[in-house]
């Protein structure tokens, strides 16, 4: 009979998730992984190859955890624009104190990558482009029902969202203003080239 897993797998992954996500992944020890998920090298490796493989299912896990979130959003609200602005002010605003960094998690390992990584850089771009994908799709929904302007393609507004988010998290880390912040990110879809 097949030795069945003592861990719950989910729940380490979402742990090492948060580590690597505030740490990074160069400044991540096995021994930072050890204490954090509750495992000895060996069952790390036997479950998960190595460091890298750990890290690989954690972009995973975080890459589906925001496309979860997008896809609540979109539950929530009647209006796709609605929903993609609940969802930029989730990242920006209420998730910002219970983060493990005020970074995105992909946007901050392709910074922190060299060369050296060029398979988790690749992977990382893979899951960014899902995420900028699913972001596509929910602007194609708001042009169709003419609450954004079809000047640009959903593609372009997609990667335009994608750089905005990452620029507004950024400046939440030195500006607590929540109200500004807000009013930023209403901001972002009322200019060009969201209306024009």
């Amino acid at each position: 009979m097949a030795k069945t897993a003592k861990f719950d797998r989910q729940q380490v992954i979402d742990l090492a998730t948060n580590l690597y996500w505030q740490k990074g992944f160069h400044a991540t020890s096995m021994r930072n992984l050890q204490d954090e998920i509750d495992m000895r090298p060996g069952s790390i490796y036997a479950a998960f190859g190595n460091k890298d493989g750990l890290f690989k299912e954690t972009l995973k896990n975080y890459t589906d955890a925001g496309i979860a979130q997008i896809t609540k959003c979109l539950d929530m609200h009647d209006s796709p624009l609605e929903a993609l602005k609940a969802f930029v002010r989730f990242q920006v605003i209420d998730s910002k104190e219970a983060a493990p960094s005020g970074l995105c998690m992909l946007t901050k390992t392709i910074g922190e990558l060299t060369s050296d990584n060029q398979e988790l850089i690749e992977l990382t771009k893979s899951h960014l482009s899902q995420i900028t994908g699913t972001f596509a799709k929910v602007i194609a929904q708001a042009q169709e029902c003419g609450e954004l302007s079809n000047v640009k393609s959903c593609d372009e507004l997609a990667n335009y969202l994608q750089v905005q988010i990452t620029g507004l998290r950024t400046f939440s880390k030195v500006n607590l203003n929540n109200e500004q912040l807000a009013l930023m990110i209403e901001e972002v879809f009322t200019h060009y080239p969201f209306n024009v």
